[in-house]
């Protein structure tokens, strides 16, 4: 059972428990609607649950050769001077041109 038919489920049992009014001695369509709505809602909740099982046997693992091949890091130094970085017409200097 899907997402969808599990809606479906809950709409049918809603509409069977709720706006539906007919009278049986032998049968309730309250509570016929509430398991319907019931057996909707643990038709959603175990889709979801197959779904978004964990896969135990799939597990990736870098090998560490490999991992160090690819890893880098951040340089010491990265320039010789600092940076001016001050808009050019906020500079105290001429006319903000260096």
């Amino acid at each position: 059972m899907r997402i969808g038919a599990g809606i479906a489920l809950i709409v049918a049992g809603a509409i069977i428990a709720f706006a539906v009014r007919d009278t049986s001695d032998t049968l309730n369509l309250t509570a016929l609607g509430i398991i319907i709505m019931l057996g909707g809602g643990a038709g959603i909740w175990l889709s979801y649950r197959l779904a978004n099982r964990r896969r135990r046997s799939e597990t990736a693992v870098i090998d560490p050769e490999v991992e160090k091949q690819y890893r880098t890091e951040p340089p010491h130094q990265v320039a010789d001077e600092p940076i001016d970085v001050t808009p050019t017409h906020l500079r105290g200097d001429d006319k903000g041109l260096r």
